[in-house]
This record gives structure tokens, C-alpha cells and sequence, in this order.
């Protein structure tokens, strides 16, 4: 149940930094729904590659380049769902601290709170 709740909270936060920022567009909630499925399984499956094979480069920049890492995925889930759109780097950038911090303070207020 925690899983789904989590889905829908990603979703949810998707639309908001949608909401508040210029260069991320989204069609609606249906398509938030599977942008936040496609993110979840873009950080799950390629990220950790990715921070591997960067691993020097983020030790070199003291773990600053995990933001670019971040930016990146987020960019390219955006690049596989139809009607998610993101217009440039730094775009990505803000929208993956955005959902990052909306999706981390809710999910502890709701999900989390149960499992105390």
C-alpha cells in the first residue's frame, strides 16, 4: 500500500513543480501518473549505474555531481512519457530537487507515519 501511496505522492509532486516552474510541462494528471512511474524505475534501474560509472567524477566534486546525475534521470524520463516535457538542463535540475523535496517531506508525513 506504502508503493502506491508513493506513486501517487510522486505524481502529485510532478504536477506541482510542473505548476510552478516555466520549463516543465505536463498534459495532466494521467500523464504525471506514468512520469512519476517512469522516474521511479529510471532512478531504480539506470541511476545506480550511472552514479557507479561517475563514481570518481562525484568524489572529485565531493558528491555535488549527484545533482547532475539527478537532473539527468529526470530528464530522461522526460524524454520517454509523452506529454511530460522538460526544455532544457537546468529545468531538469530544478524540477529534480523539486520533486526530490515535495515527494520526501510528504512521503514522511504520510507514509512513514504509519509504519512508526
Amino acid at each position: 500500500m506504502s508503493l502506491l501511496i508513493r506513486w501517487l505522492i510522486n505524481a502529485g509532486a510532478i504536477l506541482l513543480v510542473a505548476w510552478l516552474l516555466e520549463g516543465i510541462d505536463v498534459r495532466g494528471p494521467g500523464t504525471a501518473l506514468v512520469a512519476a512511474l517512469a522516474l521511479g524505475l529510471v532512478n531504480a534501474v539506470i541511476r545506480p549505474v550511472v552514479l557507479f560509472l561517475t563514481m570518481p567524477l562525484g568524489c572529485l566534486t565531493l558528491g555535488l555531481f549527484t545533482f547532475v546525475v539527478n537532473a539527468l534521470m529526470f530528464w530522461l524520463a522526460a524524454a520517454v512519457v509523452p506529454g511530460f516535457d522538460v526544455d532544457g538542463f537546468v529545468s531538469a535540475l530544478l524540477g529534480s530537487l523539486l520533486v526530490s523535496a515535495v515527494s520526501t517531506v510528504a512521503s514522511r508525513l504520510w507514509v512513514d507515519r504509519g509504519e512508526r
